[in-house]
Protein backbone atom coordinates (compact mmCIF):
# COMPACT_ATOMS: atom_id res chain seq x y z
CA UNK A 1 0.00 0.00 0.00
CA UNK A 2 1.35 3.10 -0.95
CA UNK A 3 0.53 6.42 0.94
CA UNK A 4 0.21 9.76 -1.75
CA UNK A 5 0.07 13.09 -0.99
CA UNK A 6 -2.97 14.47 -3.03
CA UNK A 7 -0.81 16.79 -5.96
CA UNK A 8 -2.48 15.63 -9.29
CA UNK A 9 -5.56 16.12 -11.20
CA UNK A 10 -5.47 11.93 -11.54
CA UNK A 11 -5.52 11.53 -7.52
CA UNK A 12 -7.84 14.36 -6.85
CA UNK A 13 -10.50 12.11 -8.99
CA UNK A 14 -9.70 9.16 -7.51
CA UNK A 15 -10.05 11.04 -3.71
CA UNK A 16 -13.64 12.05 -5.29
CA UNK A 17 -14.62 8.72 -6.11
CA UNK A 18 -13.83 7.82 -2.88
CA UNK A 19 -15.44 11.12 -0.83
CA UNK A 20 -18.71 10.11 -3.01
CA UNK A 21 -18.73 6.91 -1.39
CA UNK A 22 -17.88 8.30 1.81
CA UNK A 23 -20.79 11.03 1.22
CA UNK A 24 -23.78 9.37 -0.04
CA UNK A 25 -25.79 12.42 -0.73
CA UNK A 26 -22.86 13.52 -2.90
CA UNK A 27 -22.11 12.95 -6.60
CA UNK A 28 -18.07 12.40 -7.38
CA UNK A 29 -18.41 15.58 -9.61
CA UNK A 30 -19.27 17.48 -6.90
CA UNK A 31 -16.35 16.50 -4.34
CA UNK A 32 -13.95 16.98 -6.87
CA UNK A 33 -15.39 20.79 -7.44
CA UNK A 34 -15.01 20.91 -3.21
CA UNK A 35 -11.91 19.39 -3.41
CA UNK A 36 -10.08 21.75 -5.95
CA UNK A 37 -11.44 24.81 -4.09
CA UNK A 38 -9.85 23.61 -1.31
CA UNK A 39 -6.39 26.34 0.09
CA UNK A 40 -3.62 25.28 1.37
CA UNK A 41 -5.24 24.81 5.08
CA UNK A 42 -6.22 21.29 4.29
CA UNK A 43 -4.85 18.21 2.85
CA UNK A 44 -5.44 15.38 1.25
CA UNK A 45 -3.67 11.67 0.97
CA UNK A 46 -4.63 8.59 -1.11
CA UNK A 47 -4.25 4.82 -0.13
CA UNK A 48 -2.84 3.16 -3.76
CA UNK A 49 -2.69 -0.38 -4.13
CA UNK A 50 -1.12 -1.37 -7.19
CA UNK A 51 -4.44 -1.94 -9.28
CA UNK A 52 -6.77 0.97 -7.51
CA UNK A 53 -7.25 3.79 -4.82
CA UNK A 54 -8.04 1.87 -1.38
CA UNK A 55 -8.65 5.00 0.60
CA UNK A 56 -8.55 8.76 1.70
CA UNK A 57 -8.17 11.23 4.29
CA UNK A 58 -9.14 14.56 4.37
CA UNK A 59 -7.64 16.84 6.69
CA UNK A 60 -7.67 20.74 7.73
CA UNK A 61 -6.11 22.89 9.90
CA UNK A 62 -8.91 24.94 12.50
CA UNK A 63 -7.42 28.31 14.35
CA UNK A 64 -10.82 28.36 15.85
CA UNK A 65 -12.09 26.82 18.66
CA UNK A 66 -12.19 22.71 18.67
CA UNK A 67 -14.16 21.20 21.10
CA UNK A 68 -11.66 19.87 23.81
CA UNK A 69 -8.49 21.14 22.82
CA UNK A 70 -6.35 23.81 23.90
CA UNK A 71 -4.20 24.87 21.17
CA UNK A 72 -4.30 26.31 17.72
CA UNK A 73 -3.73 25.48 14.91
CA UNK A 74 -5.68 22.33 15.76
CA UNK A 75 -5.01 18.89 12.78
CA UNK A 76 -8.84 17.80 12.62
CA UNK A 77 -9.90 14.76 10.30
CA UNK A 78 -13.06 16.01 8.43
CA UNK A 79 -13.24 12.77 6.24
CA UNK A 80 -11.60 9.52 5.95
CA UNK A 81 -12.81 6.54 4.24
CA UNK A 82 -11.02 2.80 2.92
CA UNK A 83 -13.12 0.47 0.46
CA UNK A 84 -14.45 -2.41 2.05
CA UNK A 85 -11.71 -5.15 0.93
CA UNK A 86 -9.06 -2.94 2.28
CA UNK A 87 -10.83 -2.41 5.52
CA UNK A 88 -8.82 -3.95 8.98
CA UNK A 89 -5.51 -4.04 6.70
CA UNK A 90 -3.88 -1.00 8.22
CA UNK A 91 -4.98 1.33 5.40
CA UNK A 92 -7.13 3.43 7.91
CA UNK A 93 -3.72 3.99 10.42
CA UNK A 94 -1.44 4.30 7.74
CA UNK A 95 -3.56 7.16 5.82
CA UNK A 96 -3.95 8.84 9.41
CA UNK A 97 -0.23 8.60 10.49
CA UNK A 98 0.34 10.37 6.97
CA UNK A 99 -2.24 13.20 8.17
CA UNK A 100 -0.54 13.19 11.65
CA UNK A 101 3.00 13.75 10.36
CA UNK A 102 1.61 16.83 7.76
CA UNK A 103 -0.14 18.22 10.92
CA UNK A 104 3.02 17.98 12.67
CA UNK A 105 5.19 19.76 10.02
CA UNK A 106 1.75 22.56 10.91
CA UNK A 107 3.19 22.87 13.66
CA UNK A 108 -0.11 21.50 14.88
CA UNK A 109 0.27 20.12 18.62
CA UNK A 110 -3.45 18.24 19.01
CA UNK A 111 -6.18 16.87 16.45
CA UNK A 112 -9.62 16.82 16.42
CA UNK A 113 -12.20 15.12 14.85
CA UNK A 114 -16.14 13.89 15.27
CA UNK A 115 -19.00 11.67 13.85
CA UNK A 116 -22.68 11.36 14.31
CA UNK A 117 -24.61 9.76 17.20
CA UNK A 118 -25.24 6.39 15.43
CA UNK A 119 -21.88 6.11 13.65
CA UNK A 120 -20.53 3.34 16.18
CA UNK A 121 -18.21 1.70 13.67
CA UNK A 122 -16.94 5.72 13.75
CA UNK A 123 -16.41 6.24 16.94
CA UNK A 124 -15.13 2.77 17.51
CA UNK A 125 -12.36 3.66 14.77
CA UNK A 126 -11.70 7.12 16.53
CA UNK A 127 -11.20 5.26 20.13
CA UNK A 128 -8.90 2.49 18.16
CA UNK A 129 -7.10 5.45 17.02
CA UNK A 130 -5.96 6.60 19.69
CA UNK A 131 -8.57 9.90 20.00
CA UNK A 132 -10.88 10.57 23.17
CA UNK A 133 -14.64 11.23 23.17
CA UNK A 134 -14.29 14.82 24.72
CA UNK A 135 -18.43 15.99 24.21
CA UNK A 136 -21.34 14.75 22.73
CA UNK A 137 -23.79 17.17 21.61
CA UNK A 138 -27.42 17.58 20.00
CA UNK A 139 -28.02 20.33 17.22
CA UNK A 140 -30.83 22.13 16.57
CA UNK A 141 -32.61 24.64 14.38
CA UNK A 142 -35.05 26.94 13.70
CA UNK A 143 -36.20 28.26 10.32
CA UNK A 144 -36.30 32.25 10.57
CA UNK A 145 -38.04 32.90 7.01
CA UNK A 146 -41.31 31.58 7.81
Amino acid sequence: MDIQHVTTDKQLAACAELAASLYEHETSEAMRTEFESLTSSHCLFLAVTSSEAAGFIHLSLRHDYVEGTGSSPVLYLEGIYVKEPYRKTGTASALLKAGEAWGREQSCKEMGSDTVLTNESGAAFHEKAGFTEVNRIICFAKRLDR
